[in-house]
């Protein structure tokens, strides 16, 4: 009473393979089934990227004051052997 009976869930299923034949049916499956898995490896990808530390994000290397003074002492004497 008010619910759906196998039966009538059997004569639903049957009118919908002959409107639409089973070819078009089993297109309609693998389609839905490949943008499911799309989508759960879209969301696996998500998760990963925010498990990565925010150093790896950026292309460059974080360097300290002492890295920075000796690449430019580096650079100095660089150009000063050009110049002679």
């Amino acid at each position: 009473m008010g619910g759906i009976s196998i039966w009538q869930l059997l004569i639903i299923a049957v009118i919908v393979v002959l409107l639409f034949g089973t070819n078009k049916l089993r297109n309609l499956g693998s389609d839905l089934g490949s943008s499911i898995r799309g989508f759960k490896k879209a969301m696996g990808d998500e998760d990963d990227k925010k498990d990565q530390p925010k150093e790896q994000d950026a292309d460059f290397n974080a360097k300290t004051l002492a890295d920075k003074q000796q690449t430019s002492a580096t650079k100095d004497d660089a150009r000063n052997d050009k110049q002679v």
